[in-house]
């Protein structure tokens, strides 16, 4: 009597084998193996996104690109561009207005940001809801925040100036916060500390958080003055997370562009003007591709180059 085996029972019998095999070949890999199994299409997706583009950028700082003349055939041009930039004395001016307003704004914000750690590190009655007010303003993006503030400055309509006028007088159509010379540089430091103070603010906080009590209290036992105990205690053990805001805030004020753009187009004239609005322009508006991509890539060494020196000094600052 021949035997009748059911269709069912042999792709039964092939996917056991089938799942058998993948389980061996699964339990042959090691878990540096399985690591690089996960961790490979991320890296390759980084790669795709950031260093190919970068290479391609690089590339282009070498010719003679020029998107409105895109009909002209591609020249290689050597350093060219690198020379005209570093040669532009327009651009050390613009470097040099970039350069007070990273200065200005990481100070205050390091003197603000500290100040309301210490302040909220005290754990007052409602200071859980007063640190979600002052931290509103760092959720909100630079572009909401530019357009907010261009209308409070408004001469006409805006409140800014007529909270001005209240207490000194003046006529609150009489000045313009982002049309005068002399105001305008400090308005977008005003608008940049405003929107950025809290988060300074919260990274001194989990650094004050982190300091233990016990210190505090072997230093009432000495009967160390809060004065003393602020200078020995809370400063030196807060240092790395104050350096570590420096850091962060110096590089996004260095690339500051929507929010500056926003409130004054660099204007009036090109009081405000910092260097990545001038590579935005000569990218976008004059369409120089190939003097775009190199000013870009010394932008980005000048970056690099400022953070790892700072880096290794705020390494020193830990292992003390």
């Amino acid at each position: 009597m021949t035997a009748i085996i059911h269709p069912d029972a042999s792709v039964d019998r092939i996917g056991e084998q089938t799942s058998s095999r993948v389980a061996r070949r699964g339990r042959g890999l090691s878990d540096h193996g399985i690591a690089w199994l996960f961790v490979t299409p991320t890296i390759a997706l980084l790669l795709a996104i950031n260093i190919f583009p970068l290479i391609w950028m690089i590339r282009l700082s070498f010719t003679s690109l020029n998107l409105s003349m895109s009909y002209l055939p591609l020249r290689f041009v050597g350093l060219d561009n690198y020379a005209d930039i570093l040669s532009d004395e327009d651009l050390w001016v613009r470097l040099q207005t970039t350069a007070q307003f990273v200065i200005s704004t990481v100070v205050l914000e390091m003197l603000i940001g500290f100040g309301l750690a210490l302040l909220i590190n005290r754990q007052f009655r409602s200071h859980s809801f007063w640190t979600t007010i002052i931290l509103l303003p760092m959720m909100l993006s630079p572009a909401v925040v530019g357009n907010f503030w261009t209308l409070l400055f408004q001469p006409q309509i805006g409140p800014f100036n007529y909270v001005i006028s209240l207490f000194t007088g003046i006529p609150p159509s009489s000045f313009s916060m982002t049309g005068e010379v002399a105001l305008a540089p400090w308005t977008i430091v005003l608008v940049d500390t405003w929107m950025w103070a809290p988060y300074v603010m919260l990274i001194c906080l989990a650094g004050l958080r982190s300091i233990p009590d016990y210190i505090y209290e072997a230093a009432e036992v000495d009967r160390a003055s809060s004065w003393r105990q602020f200078w020995s205690i809370t400063l030196p053990m807060a240092l790395p997370f104050l350096m570590l805001a420096v850091l962060f805030r110096a590089i996004e004020n260095f690339k500051m562009f929507d929010m500056v753009n926003l409130l004054t187009s660099g204007g009036p004239g090109s009081t405000t003007e910092l260097v990545s609005i001038t590579l935005k322009r000569a990218a976008f508006e004059k369409w120089r591709t190939g003097y775009s991509s190199a000013l870009a890539i010394i932008l980005f060494v000048t970056v690099f180059g400022a953070a790892n020196i700072y880096v290794k000094a705020l390494n020193r600052v830990k292992q003390r």
